[in-house]
């Protein structure tokens, strides 16, 4: 505990892109002695993972989509969770607001700012969020997991904070174990997933992409991989064809056990994907989702792949044949994987729950955490990305 306990509201979309953080901060608050109280919808509210000490309060959130016929009902929902918010506001009496993004911030943010409740906006992606967007300019701070940051106003540059995106505990146990070994002649362990629900465009290639290695490389394949319950049969007979040993599921317990096995990572670029690959430092090969809202996986992406840790491979061309040919440069050398794996883990940001909560508390009593401001003088414009400084609690070397 750093100080008097206090009080602290998150919010966040029911997605476990958002929560996933907020589970995070809340375990590093709570350890630190603080309250924490979570702000959802009722989504949010079944999402796995959510610490037993954390309550959560569903509100109404209110979407917007294209047709302005439905947006009387958006902004009555918006209204109402603002009262909501608010209410818990009197009983709780937060030191500090934080927004993780989804839709629950949005009224959470407008209660807290209405109250004159401190406020900070998290974000995951390297786009700002459209939530988040709305709220930059009246929010006390807003923190971000990657350097240079898509769609935030270089005016904003001094309330900018890089903490890094959040991960699991037992994600984040594994960082100082060594690379699994990856020997001439030892197995290849590959782990494929999409998401909760699996891809299907993963189903349809990768098993074929596999299929294409060199015979000395493929006899060498065990791969674990997530799949829609629809696709699950089709999958393995493919994998069974082409004799390729796989174990299919439509979700994975253990997923932090599968990664510390695994030597290379197929899937998606989501935020919190990126985060543990970088935490644990293993090598991928990623697809990002192409309706992704501002293309944001692909942003995702780049850091990774322009340190070597990642090859990213745009879906449109994203073929059995270009997957064979990206795992064959990096698996043929031995050492090719364990490089990748090293400029992966020397992206990760180990220490952002406990700098958001730096950040956090110094809204009701702590000093602010200056090494981890993005200095306003590098700001270079939204179209580019505001780059953080360089001293911004990074790792460099193993």
């Amino acid at each position: 505990m750093t100080g008097a306990s206090r009080h602290y509201v998150l919010a966040a979309g029911g997605t476990g892109g958002h929560l996933l953080p907020a589970f995070a901060l809340a375990a590093e608050l709570h350890r630190r002695g603080h309250h924490v109280a979570l702000i959802t919808d009722a989504r949010g509210a079944q999402i796995p993972g959510k610490p037993d000490f954390l309550p959560a309060h569903v509100i109404p959130a209110g979407r917007f989509g294209k047709n302005p016929l439905t947006w009387i009902k958006g902004i009555r929902a918006v209204l109402e969770g603002r009262r909501m918010a608010l209410r818990l506001f009197e009983s709780f009496e937060p030191s500090a607001v934080v927004g993780f993004g989804g839709y629950p911030s949005l009224p959470t943010i407008l209660a807290a700012t209405s109250a004159g409740v401190p406020t900070v906006v998290h974000e995951q992606n390297a786009v700002l969020g459209r939530v988040n967007r709305l709220f930059a300019r009246r929010v006390d701070a807003i923190a971000t997991s990657y350097p240079e940051v898509e769609r935030l106003d270089a005016k904003h540059a001094g309330k900018v904070h890089l903490v890094g995106n959040p991960v699991r505990a037992g994600v984040l146990s594994l960082r100082d174990e060594p690379f699994p070994p990856f020997t001439e002649d030892g197995l290849l362990r590959v782990l494929v997933t999409g998401g909760s629900q699996g891809a299907r465009v993963l189903s349809e290639v990768v098993p074929d992409g596999l299929s294409m290695l060199p015979p000395a490389l493929r006899q060498r394949l065990q791969v674990t991989q997530q799949c829609r319950p629809e696709d699950l049969d089709t999958v393995r007979e493919r994998y069974r064809s082409h004799g390729i040993p796989a174990e299919l599921a439509t979700y994975f317990e253990d997923m932090a056990a599968r990664l510390a096995d695994a030597h290379l990572f197929i899937g998606r670029a989501g935020a919190s994907t990126i985060a543990e690959l970088t935490a644990v430092g293993r090598p991928a090969i990623l697809i990002p989702l192409p309706i992704a809202t501002d293309d944001h996986q692909a942003a995702n992406a780049r850091e990774l792949a322009k340190s070597g840790g990642a090859r990213m491979i745009r879906q449109e061309r994203f073929t059995g044949k270009e997957l064979a040919k990206q795992i064959k440069a990096l698996a043929e050398n031995p050492q090719g994987l364990a490089k990748a794996a090293h400029a992966a883990w020397n992206c990760g940001r180990p220490r952002a729950a406990e700098d958001l909560a730096d950040l956090v508390e110094s809204f009701g009593g702590a000093e602010m955490m200056d090494v981890i401001r993005v200095g306003g003088n590098n700001a270079r414009g939204a179209s580019q990305g505001i780059p953080a400084g360089q001293g911004a609690n990074r790792e460099t070397a193993r």
